[in-house]
């Protein structure tokens, strides 16, 4: 009751005093102070009142129809989902089976009421017998009091333990705020938090109606479900609030590009037609006209973009910021009355925000829009004209990349590829001067970089050439106004380069002696402490070939030194094998 009259005084006062100087405290749909001020699910704030007023925009059946009963009746009837649209952001919002009254109460919307009320000029009436200026006020009934009634209050038995403060006094400090009070006993402040509940309840709630529950004091869970909101706004919010600023200015910015690209070929349009009579001058007026069709098409396409970064940015900030005051100014059991439709807010803002779609979104700042003086036209009363308008955008994703030189290559020969710009539709762009980086990078030695070279055709492709110094496996990187290509970074094979053979091979002198590790080789030499695989075979051994004692490869090509070496077994010369 008493929360009914604070707002019955506040709203009095708006209605006398006129607006109000702090927006925290006035309702955007009414334009007063807050009466009974209510959460919507996209943490919004406005009036009971206001809310209820609002049209419904979707009504939806929460459970099975087809009741037959009274009772069954009145259960479908609670199972209804109601949705309005938030006055503020458009978004839809549901409410609750109760109805607006079951919204959360914005009990910060309540602080600034109270704040502004109290540092208005005019006098404050009292809230019991309406008469004379109040000058004190009981923080337990949250009602403002003049001298009589103060010495009535204090002369009942159950009100003579409150506690009575100066209006003066409140108006002197910085930040004014209001206990939070139980609905269902008044005067109980709301100090315990019943977890199964998930409610924060006052002394006599705990008792009573959550006599079985576990009440814990609020001051000991605000941590827990403090650090949940408090985890939301600064890991992933805050962050992702940053990235959509900075995208919404990439978009302006373009929105700014595309009006001077649009411009300055109009201008060109213009400086070509002067030339000619009257029908240069209405093929003229006819190429403005396309250039104006694609100025509103792109600059509608910019605008939707925009607008869905504004709304974006604007649902973020919004909770963001409630969310920041709500842990700033409020207190734990007003934090707790809030937690449930702020962390749902928050958790919905998380799950719908994906940065991979903002670093997808590309703006269109009109760079493919281009005049070509000297491309035909149609004819304009039979005489043949030139000058059209080009609107192929440049799509990097789309772009292709020809020729062998991409995968593969040799040590120190020259190779290359060949890179198609296309646009969205995959047709290959008719112009060159695009900015083409390639980036050839060995994987493992970050130091080793291979230079390239870019030849433009001014078809539309371009001829990549390079010559890798060292084998390996390398990155290559083809970006084109500085955005990867389709594949890009690819992986190149750089095969090391064969060294010709000059010398003789030679039969192992460890087969040939019938597996002694001790044999002694013509060149001269012993094996070199137990056997491996050379790669190379010889007539009539039927086992795996083995390394012969000077440590020569075939498969390799790296027989040192080169010469003839005799493979011996009990003092006799077997055979020498040549290349």
């Amino acid at each position: 009751m008493s929360e009914e009259k604070e707002q019955l005084a506040s709203a009095s006062g708006s209605e006398q005093g006129g607006a109000s100087a702090n927006p925290g405290a006035v309702c955007s749909v009414c334009k007063r102070l807050y009466r009974e001020p209510k959460i919507l699910p996209c943490l919004h704030t406005f009036c009971l009142d206001c809310i209820r007023q609002l049209e419904p925009f979707s009504v939806g059946a929460r459970g099975d129809g087809g009741a037959t009963t009274n009772e069954e009746a009145k259960a479908n009837a609670a199972r209804v989902r109601v949705t309005v649209l938030c006055p503020d952001c458009d978004s839809e919002a549901g409410l609750p089976p109760s109805g607006p009254s079951g919204l959360s109460t914005d009990h910060l919307a309540l602080d600034e009421v109270f704040a502004e009320t109290l540092l208005s000029d005019g006098p404050l009436g009292c809230d019991l017998c309406g008469e004379g200026g109040a000058g004190n006020r009981c923080r337990v009934c949250c009602v403002n009091l003049c001298e009589f009634c103060l010495q009535a209050h204090r002369r009942q038995t159950r009100t003579a333990c409150h506690s009575i403060q100066r209006l003066e006094d409140l108006k002197a400090q910085g930040r004014l705020c209001r206990p939070v009070l139980c609905s269902l006993h008044p005067g109980q402040e709301l100090r315990l938090f019943c977890k199964p509940c998930d409610v924060p309840v006052c002394l006599e709630c705990a008792a009573s109606l959550h006599s079985e529950h576990r009440c814990c004091p609020a001051h000991e869970v605000i941590g827990c479900h403090g650090d949940r909101i408090r985890t939301l706004v600064t890991v992933r919010l805050r962050p992702h609030l940053q990235r959509l600023e900075q995208t919404l200015q990439k978009v302006e910015v373009s929105q700014e590009a595309l009006q001077t690209r649009v411009e300055a070929t109009a201008n060109e349009v213009r400086t070509f037609a002067r030339g000619y009579a009257c029908a240069v001058e209405a093929h003229c007026l006819a190429l403005l006209r396309r250039l104006e069709e694609l100025h509103l098409q792109r600059r509608n396409q910019l605008h939707v973009q925009r607008a869905q970064l504004q709304q974006a940015l604007s649902d973020v900030r919004g909770s963001v910021d409630f969310a920041d005051r709500l842990l700033r100014c409020g207190s734990d059991a007003k934090i707790l009355s809030a937690k449930g439709v702020t962390l749902r807010r928050l958790s919905s803002l998380v799950e719908s925000s994906s940065d991979d779609q903002l670093a997808a979104l590309i703006p269109d700042d009109g760079t493919g829009i281009r005049f070509d003086p000297r491309g035909l036209a149609r004819e304009v009363s039979g005489y043949p004209m030139v000058g059209v308008i080009h609107f192929k955008a440049l799509d990097p994703s789309k772009c292709t990349i020809d020729g062998e030189g991409l995968q593969q290559a040799n040590e120190g020969q020259q190779a290359h590829f060949t890179l198609v710009c296309r646009d969205s539709a995959e047709d290959q762009m008719a112009h060159g001067g695009d900015h083409v980086l390639v980036s050839i990078i060995h994987r493992e030695k970050k130091n080793c970089v291979v230079e390239s070279t870019v030849v433009d055709n001014n078809d539309g492709s371009y001829k990549v050439s390079y010559t890798p110094g060292e084998a390996g496996m390398y990155s290559v990187w083809v970006c084109v106004k500085a955005q990867h290509v389709k594949g890009s970074p690819f992986v190149l094979i750089v095969k090391k380069k064969l060294r010709h053979h000059t010398g003789v091979f030679h039969c192992c002198s460890f087969c040939s002696s019938g597996g002694a590790k001790e044999a002694r080789c013509g060149c001269p030499g012993t094996m070199p402490g137990g056997f491996q695989g050379c790669g190379h075979s010889h007539k009539g051994h039927p086992g795996k070939p083995h390394w012969s004692c000077c440590g020569s490869t075939a498969e390799k090509s790296e027989c040192l030194p080169a010469g003839v070496i005799r493979a011996v077994s009990a003092g006799k010369h077997l055979r020498t094998v040549e290349l």
